[in-house]
């Protein structure tokens, strides 16, 4: 038990002496400031702006007039409009802007960020006129000098990251209690660390980089929270650590902002797969990997307050008034923290109850309490009139070789769609969506990150979905000869049919077939020099 302590009392002092670090530093943010004032001077990059959209027609509108009117020489940048799946009319804002090459991906379901990003940078890496890439979701908004902001950043860091400010009038108290906290997140720890030279998470709401690097690397990974991190830190293993700059700023309305914190547990796998590679002489490598085990409040108190009592009690590695002192010196950064987060008096009364609302976040996601609100909702659902249910045996093909018995969940739930996956215990639930096929595409792109395919028709190369009018989109027409010679023309299907003639459709050639529509899509011109 003693031994245990002493480590436990270790971890707790380094952090304090970390954060009191980061806190003294955090005071003087010069250079941000000497870098917003000259940034007009700095030699221009050839930035290609990608925006990605899903049914944000108002919000892409009022992004692409602020793109317009940026103080930034027109010459030097080209926007890409990725619109996935949009069903809100987002493609007649392009009916008149030929200087916007827009990628159009419909009729294959919503294939999400990464991958619709994924192809569009492959067909842009031949392009030897782009310097970086900005990546900025379609509902954000931007300031006037946002891209001359980016390309004086670029000057001093290959890799970017920026904060997103947000009004919390419309937020319920939760909320707001989480988006003091982002604030005081952003303005404080990534800011003092990036003062400090070190590594920062990739946000693929904003989200800046060369192009030689990607090239490098061969892709981005925006999937989710998680794999950002996870991305970052393969960024930071290369020598190109993600940088945080606070003057690269973005706004977005709080109804389409989602709150967003890596798991601890994928924190934890991830420190363990990094933690052999970090003895070399990579030092933003190895720091970024060990800040994966930065504590939240409650653990730091708690460690605190074991090894309190038991130096008063017992005889300890250190007095007792030193443990005293090192706690004292904890809330002393905390308060000097506090100085230059940009916090108003409300937001730190807000931000003192984060510790509250964490500490119920936590006990909401223990198993046991996590087990009995899915069968109170399972139960709730089943006796609710607005909720429908239907359960299809499928085979999931594990690799090459090998098939496995699982479950697909259908479930309509007062007008949104969601499918939930079931192998013998373990469970994988949808988000809702508009569409069912929205949620199977959902599934299939979670399953294909562990190599799985699902044998159904949506995942069959003969299958061809059907516009049949309906808002899921069920049906479909198998092209194959199966299952009888002896029907003529096409064979009407279910997206969660199956036979024996399935074979798995190459996803990335269905989204490739849309990128390479040139007839389709208008392209970026040359722009006349009259013009200019």
């Amino acid at each position: 038990m003693e031994f245990i302590l002493d480590i436990l009392y270790l971890y707790v002092v380094i952090y304090t002496i970390y954060f009191l670090v980061l806190s003294i530093r955090n005071l003087n943010d010069k250079p941000f400031r000497i870098s917003k004032r000259y940034a007009q001077f700095e030699e221009k990059d050839n930035i290609a702006v990608i925006i990605y959209a899903h049914n944000n027609k108002n919000t892409l509108e009022n992004l692409i007039k602020e793109l317009k009117s940026q103080d930034y020489p027109i010459e030097n940048f080209k926007m890409y409009v990725l619109l996935d799946n949009c069903v809100d009319g987002s493609e007649q804002i392009f009916e008149h802007e030929p200087y916007i090459t827009l990628i159009n991906i419909k009729d294959v379901g919503t294939i999400g960020k990464d991958m619709a990003v994924s192809r569009l940078l492959e067909n842009l890496s031949t392009d030897e006129t782009i310097d970086s890439y900005l990546f900025i979701d379609a509902d954000r908004s931007i300031p006037s000098d946002f891209l001359s902001t980016v390309n004086a950043a670029l000057s001093k860091h290959a890799v970017l990251s920026g904060e997103t400010l947000m009004v919390t009038d419309t937020l319920g108290p939760i909320d707001k209690i989480k988006a003091a906290y982002q604030k005081y997140h952003m303005n404080f720890m990534r800011q003092a660390r990036s003062l400090l030279g070190l590594a920062a998470t990739a946000d693929s709401g904003v989200f800046i980089i060369k192009k030689e690097i990607v090239d490098r690397i061969g892709n981005v990974d925006f999937k989710n929270v998680n794999t950002e991190l996870k991305y970052s830190l393969m960024l930071s293993k290369i020598k190109f650590q993600c940088s945080y700059n606070s003057n690269i700023q973005t706004f977005v309305d709080t109804t389409n902002y989602t709150f967003k914190k890596p798991r601890l547990s994928v924190r934890l796998d991830l420190f363990k797969k990094c933690f052999p590679k970090i003895f070399t002489s990579n030092k933003i490598f190895a720091e970024h990997t060990f800040s994966l085990l930065n504590p939240n409040i409650w653990t730091v108190l708690f460690i605190y307050a074991l090894v309190l009592k038991h130096s008063y009690l017992f005889k300890f590695i250190v007095d007792f008034k030193f443990v005293v002192f090192s706690f004292i010196l904890l809330i002393l950064a905390f308060c000097v923290s506090l100085v230059n987060a940009k916090l108003t008096t409300k937001e730190i009364c807000l931000l003192c109850l984060y510790p509250f609302y964490s500490i119920c976040h936590i006990v909401k996601n223990l198993p046991p309490v996590r087990m009995l609100k899915n069968k109170f909702k399972n139960n709730g659902e089943d006796i609710s009139s607005g909720t429908e249910k239907m359960v299809v045996d499928v085979l999931v093909d594990v690799g090459e070789t090998r098939q496995i018995p699982c479950k697909l969940e259908f479930i309509s739930e007062f007008g949104l769609a969601k499918i939930r996956f079931i192998y013998k215990k373990r469970k994988f639930t949808t988000n809702s969506h508009i569409r069912m096929i929205d949620a199977l595409q959902e599934l299939k792109m979670k399953l294909i990150e562990y190599n799985f395919v699902i044998r159904i028709c949506d995942c069959c190369k003969h299958f061809r979905s059907c516009q049949d009018g309906t808002t899921n989109m069920l049906k479909g027409i198998c092209n194959n000869e199966f299952p009888s010679l002896s029907v003529d023309g096409e064979k009407n299907t279910l997206i969660w049919n199956t036979c024996s003639e399935f074979e798995p459709a190459d996803i990335k050639s269905a989204v490739e077939e849309f990128l390479t529509e040139k007839n389709e899509e208008p392209k970026k011109q040359e722009i006349p020099e009259q013009s200019r």
